[in-house]
């Protein structure tokens, strides 16, 4: 069994010391958080916290939950990881393979790994649990067993594995409120997100180096200018790079007496160009002699898994790997040594967890041999940024209220507009660039037959000559890995940097770059294609220079634009900016073609809120039970508002506030032609009237809630002509008292303050 290094052992002690504290208080669901770097061994840490924990209370019933956050195969990675740390004992499950209805309970001492990404997964409108193990039926579910585990006096201990990842971690905490209850929870990250929280454990980056855990430093293409010459493309010289560096890495660990195979990493970029991508460096490993039929390469994707049996071990005979995103979380594979990053249509991000996959030491310590001691890093970019993972913790709703049983249906007349824009650029963009290209170029619209003149005329502005650019790499940049986990914080950049001819492919992306680079705001995914296909139509038509029949047509068209770069940037530029008022159009046509309508709207039985966004209060005619409302309301009317309904409880039997969201569950008016209006309360009277009011700060944003007053009285009219029993409209606050607006013709309190009445109910 491997031995634990000094600082390994520090953070375990800390962390027995922690738990034994929080068990001696008794806290209400307490927090701990475990910040130790990448790469230093969170997992084989917490396997012996785990094995001391059992040490330390050998009296207490204590159980384990270990979370695995992530996509993928990470909580298999966790099992066996831990089966093979433990050696027999404590006793590792898997969720979804020994709780699948048979058992009632979690023994004492157990570990169960649990998949969060599928286990937590509901339906987005009915609230209802997807998974098996979380749905009712005549065996127990999830919530049983942890249930029945807390009613037999059993402790929780939940283990948090790559908590910082995406939202998942803050998931983990709402739904341990709800389901689990767990007594400690373990946050375990490089890059904790919680702000709240009983306790901390830290690891020093330093101590880990020291100790011989990761690697010293991460150099950056280091040795390009070795092999450029002036025939090489990008693509090969960056491969080329690698191959040379892992063959010399090679010798050197043979030279050590090292068993020891390292590995490159090749990371394709996601989308339409990975396919194209990957022959290609497989058709350069292959003639080095690296394929997958000898297994010398290994591919990790997901719709191919191939050679992945024992690549984590020192001595496998696999060099590269080429993968996507797939291990870029939680994988562990410390003969790693050289990565290969592809930029994306220009992107220059890099994700820390997949630099973090090159940090760790083979043998878990420095060898005398400094040049074993370093990470490589190739990336075609002459700088880059290195991404952090986004957490947004708002999109997550796991606490819920229910509708009491006083509510009577009230079927009212509700407006959703569906989404109709996302954002994007469409074929109609063509008529725009017309216009932008001919005004600049002095060519008049619509004179298609003229391309000698046309040409001529064009050239006066640019050169239609090849284009003769170079890409710019960084070059030989040392960066320190102490610092590793605030890489994020900077963009990383070199004073050297080495100029290398453009390959076809870099060319390509290279247009794309440009185009994405000046779209105004609108959406990369479905804009870039349409103003290149525009694009290409404009060089047709003015030029003759057609990408299907004119010889090397598309390259021609590709090598004008590379080489007049900046006044092509600028056209673009100007051309998605006039497209906007051309989109509004569009828009504007689309709506009646989705808009929808829900003659009998009903206030859902049960609504799901955010517990980090959301508060409990104890309003007593809330419609809702418990009453969640915003911890930060959108304005004091609001809350205002509410009290003064609740003091006239003689006079209403309800009230609901309707959600801010852009949802079909909202109540909505139609306003504006083309938008949603949500009125902020419904409140039911004990007269059996309905009011609908909707709460403004006097003198802001006028004209919007002129449009608002005047939809919401044309609707209450409308609907009264139909028998129902409504009244209201928009209310501000006047001093002590609150005034209310229920005009056809809407003035602001400010212009016509006799237009509002006081509100009574």
């Amino acid at each position: 069994m491997k031995q634990l290094k000094r600082y390994q052992d520090k953070a375990i002690s800390k962390l027995i010391s922690r738990t034994h504290e929080l068990f001696k208080e008794n806290p209400d669901k307490a927090t701990i958080i475990f910040q130790s770097p990448t790469g230093s061994g969170k997992t084989f840490m917490m396997s012996h916290y785990i094995e001391e924990t059992i040490k330390e209370f050998p009296n207490d019933d204590i159980c384990f939950l270990w979370i695995s956050i992530g996509t993928g195969m990470l909580h298999q990675q966790s099992y066996y990881s831990l089966k093979k740390s433990f050696n027999g004992f404590p006793d590792v499950y898997l969720l979804e393979n020994e709780f699948h209805g048979g058992r009632a309970s979690i023994e004492k001492n157990e570990v169960v790994i649990v998949n969060w990404d599928k286990l937590n997964q509901r339906d987005k409108e009915t609230g209802d649990w997807k998974n098996s193990l979380m749905k009712d039926s005549e065996t127990y579910n999830f919530r049983d067993i942890v249930q029945n585990t807390r009613d037999l006096g059993t402790k929780i201990i939940m283990i948090i594995d790559e908590s910082h990842t995406n939202a998942n971690s803050q998931r983990a905490l709402e739904l341990r409120d709800e389901i689990i209850k767990a007594d400690i929870t373990i946050e375990m990250s490089a890059t904790p997100v919680i702000s709240q929280f009983d306790a901390i454990v830290k690891v020093n980056p330093q101590d880990v180096i020291d100790e011989g855990m990761i690697k010293k430093e991460i150099i950056v293409n280091d040795g390009l200018e070795i092999y450029k010459t002036d025939e090489i493309t990008s693509q090969d010289l960056i491969l080329t790079t690698a191959y040379s560096k892992r063959f010399d890495l090679t010798k050197l660990y043979e030279k050590n007496d090292l068993d020891i195979n390292p590995l490159c990493l090749i990371q394709i970029p996601n989308g339409s160009e990975s396919k194209e991508k990957q022959d290609s460096i497989e058709e350069f490993l292959a003639k080095n002699n690296i394929t997958q039929e000898n297994g010398k390469l290994a591919i990790w994707l997901s719709e191919d898994k191939i050679n992945l049996d024992m690549l984590n071990d020192n001595e496998s005979k696999v060099d590269f790997l080429i993968f996507k995103q797939a291990i870029a979380t939680g994988w562990d594979c410390p003969r790693a040594h050289v990565l290969v990053k592809f930029r994306t249509k220009g992107s220059e991000t890099l994700e820390i967890q997949t630099v973090g996959r090159i940090l760790r030491m083979p043998e878990g310590e420095h060898y005398e041999d400094d040049n074993l001691n370093k990470a490589f890093l190739y990336i075609d970019t002459n700088e880059f940024n290195v991404k952090n993972e986004d957490y947004n913790p708002n999109i997550i709703k796991s606490i819920y209220s229910t509708r009491k049983e006083i509510y009577s249906d009230i079927k009212l007349k509700s407006y959703y507009l569906n989404r109709i824009d996302y954002g994007d650029i469409t074929r109609n963009i063509y008529s725009d660039l017309e216009q932008v290209f001919c005004r600049f170029f002095d060519v008049k619209v619509g004179k298609y037959e003229f391309f000698d003149e046309n040409k001529r005329i064009i050239s006066e502005k640019i050169t239609l000559e090849k284009s003769t650019l170079e890409n710019e790499f960084i070059l030989d940049e040392h960066l320190n890995t102490k610092e590793f986990d605030e890489f994020y914080k900077k963009t990383i950049k070199s004073n050297k940097n080495i100029k290398i001819k453009y390959s076809q492919s870099d060319y390509d992306k290279l247009i794309l770059y440009i185009i994405t680079k000046n779209l105004n705001g609108f959406a990369p995914v479905r804009s870039v294609s349409p103003v290149w296909m525009s694009i290409r139509k404009w060089f047709k038509l003015y030029l003759g220079i057609d990408p299907r029949f004119t010889e090397n047509g598309l390259i021609k068209i590709r090598d004008i634009i590379l080489s007049n770069s900046e006044v092509f940037e600028k056209l673009i530029k100007d051309v998605t900016h006039r497209y906007k008022s051309t989109k509004k159009k569009e828009i504007e046509k689309r709506v009646d073609e989705i808009e929808e309508w829900d003659e009998s709207w009903e206030i859902s039985y049960k609504r799901f809120f955010n517990e980090e966004s959301y508060k409990k209060y104890e309003f007593k005619l809330s419609l809702y039970e418990p009453c969640y409302l915003k911890k930060k309301l959108d304005s004091k009317i609001e809350l205002d508002f509410l009290e003064f309904l609740e003091k006239n409880k003689d006079k209403v039997l309800w009230w609901w506030q309707n959600g801010s969201e852009h949802m079909a569950l909202n109540f909505g008016i139609k306003y504006n032609t083309k938008s949603t209006f949500q009125p902020d309360f419904i409140v039911m009277l004990k007269d059996g009237r309905l009011g609908i009011f909707d709460t403004k700060a006097s003198g802001y944003q006028e004209d919007d809630n002129k449009l608002k007053g005047e939809a919401l009285h044309q609707y209450i009219k409308e609907e009264n002509s139909k028998g129902k029993k409504l009244f209201g409209g928009l209310v501000i606050k006047d001093g002590a008292h609150f005034r209310i607006n229920q005009k056809e013709k809407y003035q602001s309190f400010k212009d016509s303050f006799e237009d509002w009445d006081y509100f009574e109910i």
